[in-house]
């Protein structure tokens, strides 16, 4: 069901009553597709507080609306249809899989504006593209894991098996590896971006294996919650907030987190629709752009290892530093990047192998 805020339907009604606002126009409607639920704790609750802050920057200018827990499919083109029928100026699809729904829908209303997260295709030329580098986000929690774990395994809940899953994985990896070369990667792949029954048992079977370092490319708290119920019974189990801070678990087990902050892309891009600017384009911005942030290391991390992130974070914002940065050769030990190379983004949009030292197959 879509929802507006409080906010968005008093602008509705004053333009209502009104005909129309001071300077003779409607408020921009802005529609957001949500995979998840906003209370996920995660992906999706970062999507909406950056429709928060949409509403925030241009008040009764726009009104919002969205509908959440949106399956990836025929289910998707459906509802945003029904946003663009409800008069949608602008349409954020904020997951993968509503990238070819996005297009579908965009061929039938050349007079809609729609952005969508992830995705590569850009078929029309009302349609944008939009993403973050959260690799940048993984080398440094990879760099912090290598570093935490005991046991020299650490783990990776993925949840579906495309290149922005891949780079984090290598990234990941790359990093813990560096510092220490004994590690080991274990990944399990769930095929879900949200459900967290799934999580937690994945988070289990890895703390079962023994890995001590658990990070994830899902959307809930329950990897969180799993690896504080083993800790509550005597384990030593570390995890990393996902998308947002997911501090109700620090200091321990969650000890930093990779912040997906997309307020400032939403703000940009609403505003570009507001005064007339908005063109096609593929957005990809990371660490410099604001769009990538790591929250708060705690103090479960050793001094000495929370500097080196933080470094790593100034480097890799300031440009001094690229996370795939070579050499680096591909797992069946043939070379990728040579001394000093730094991958081209072609090449990780379509990235489709693990690194060297990666023990696992992708699945198809």
């Amino acid at each position: 069901m879509i929802r507006r805020t409080l906010l968005a339907t008093v602008a509705a009604l004053a333009a209502t009553a009104t005909g129309a606002f001071a300077d003779g126009h409607e408020p921009l409607k802005v529609g957001f597709v949500y995979v998840g639920p906003i209370g996920d704790g995660g992906w999706t609750y970062q999507h909406d507080q950056g429709r928060l802050a949409v509403e925030e920057e241009f008040g009764d200018r726009v009104e919002t609306i969205y509908q959440e827990n949106v399956p990836e499919g025929a289910d998707a083109e459906r509802v945003i249809t029904q946003m663009a029928l409800q008069g949608a100026d602008l349409i954020f699809t904020t997951s993968f899989g509503y990238m070819d729904p996005t297009n579908a829908v965009a061929a039938k209303f050349p007079d809609v504006k729609f952005e969508h997260a992830t995705g590569f295709k850009r078929e029309h030329p009302n349609v944008s593209t939009y993403d973050a580098r959260f690799y940048e986000g993984r080398a440094v929690i990879g760099h912090i894991a290598g570093h935490m774990t005991e046991t020299n395994k650490i783990g990776y809940i993925a949840s579906f098996p495309i290149p922005e899953v891949i780079q984090g994985i290598n990234s990941a990896y790359l990093h813990a590896s560096k510092v220490n070369p004994d590690v080991e990667m274990v990944v399990t792949w769930v095929y879900t971006w949200f459900d967290p029954a799934k999580e937690a048992d994945a988070a289990r079977a890895m703390i079962d294996q023994g890995v001590d370092v658990i990070m994830q490319h899902t959307d809930s708290t329950a990897p969180q919650a799993a690896a504080a119920e083993a800790n509550a019974n005597g384990g030593r189990v570390f995890t990393f907030g996902q998308a947002s801070d997911m501090s109700e678990f620090a200091p321990n087990p969650r000890i930093a987190s990779i912040i997906d902050d997309w307020a400032p892309y939403y703000i940009e891009r609403v505003g570009a629709v507001l005064n007339g600017t908005w063109e096609q384009q593929a957005h990809w911005g990371g660490m410099p752009e604001g769009e990538v942030v790591i929250g708060e290391i705690t103090s479960e991390v050793p001094a000495e290892v929370k500097a080196e992130a933080e470094q790593m974070i100034a480097d890799i914002t300031s440009g001094a530093y690229h996370p795939f940065t070579g050499p680096i050769n591909k797992a069946d030990g043939t070379p990728w990047l040579a001394e000093g190379e730094v991958a081209e983004d072609g090449a990780l949009a379509g990235l489709d192998f693990y690194v060297e030292g990666i023990d696992a197959e992708i699945p198809n």
